[in-house]
């Protein structure tokens, strides 16, 4: 199976000391956000985690005792690093700190497990196409010699998006265009990997694949690992990931990105985030008498075992 450390929250930036733990005690739990008082166990063993893939748009926190997870496990790494500023991005580091941290975390884990996350891309009157364009070549030139790939997805409009980005311009198709033409030419300038994730539309004649960001393939390749030849489901519509396991928990990640799916709101994240103790198997609070634990199914994915 596929473990998931940052679907739901960036445990990596504001719940580092859990993580660690989790590992070193060899186990989480994770409550069902539909029904809350059912609760899974997952071992966090190599005997029955395939590979851990992360997301985050900090690593500095984790970076000291990452070795504790990626000397035992298989591991693949997403890192975020947009365009904006903090007046969308507020407890995300500027961008020049966000590169050296990624050129110190592919240092340490090496460039072929780590893919660069542009999304998503919106528009407002400060961040046109052609202010997007100019960032993400600036970008490109710094990153390219420490990244395996570079993923990017248009903005999905959807209601709560709405009341929390008012100053959003509509993306039109000519302008996904616009942008998929300018990030195509610059991702090839530089000699990187670049597709979607998420995304309707074909790319292909700008060079952009549109390909799942956690695919067998790429877990497989950047571990040196073969995985059987299996269907992947995905997530949402636009999807081809490979299922995974998230261990995280919505409405608890601190960013407060104002694009956030995650989170209905950033104070209710900060008011989930004094429930979380470090030492429960849980992110957020511990178990009650009323809750459910089942052992989750935890079958391995690789061709041999």
């Amino acid at each position: 199976m596929i473990i998931n450390t940052g679907g739901r929250t960036d445990t990596v930036q504001y719940y580092t000391e859990w993580l660690l733990r989790r590992f070193s005690e060899g186990y989480v739990l994770s409550r069902n956000p539909l029904f809350p008082n059912k609760v899974t166990r997952y071992e966090l063993t190599p005997d029955n985690v395939d590979c851990v893939v992360f997301c985050s748009k900090n690593y500095t926190p984790i970076l000291p005792r990452l070795h504790e997870i990626t000397e035992c496990f298989n591991t693949y790494f997403h890192y975020t690093i947009t365009a904006y500023g903090k007046e969308i991005e507020p407890g995300v580091p500027a961008i020049d700190e966000s590169m050296e941290t990624l050129i110190a975390l592919s240092k340490q884990v090496g460039k072929q497990r780590i893919a660069w996350r542009y999304d998503p891309v919106l528009l407002t009157k400060e961040y046109t196409v052609q202010r997007h364009l100019e960032t993400f070549e600036r970008m490109a030139k710094v990153l390219s010699p420490h990244i395996d790939r570079c993923i990017f997805s248009f903005v999905e409009m959807y209601k709560k998006l709405e009341c929390n980005m008012p100053e959003l311009v509509p993306l039109s198709e000519a302008d996904q265009e616009i942008l998929a033409q300018g990030l195509g030419s610059i991702a090839n300038q530089y000699g990187i990997s670049i597709q979607t994730c998420g995304t309707n539309g074909d790319f292909a004649k700008y060079g952009i694949r549109a390909s799942g960001c956690m695919t067998l393939d790429i877990l497989g390749r950047a571990n040196g690992i073969v995985f059987k030849n299996l269907k992947h489901k995905g997530m949402r519509q636009g999807c081809h990931c490979i299922e995974s396991r998230d261990i995280g928990a919505y409405d608890t990640c601190l960013n407060g990105c104002k694009y956030c799916y995650a989170n209905t709101k950033p104070q209710k994240a900060r008011e989930n985030y004094r429930l979380h103790d470090p030492a429960s198997p849980l992110l957020l609070g511990r178990i009650k008498p009323e809750d459910t634990i089942i052992q989750g199914a935890q079958k391995s994915f690789l061709a041999k075992k």
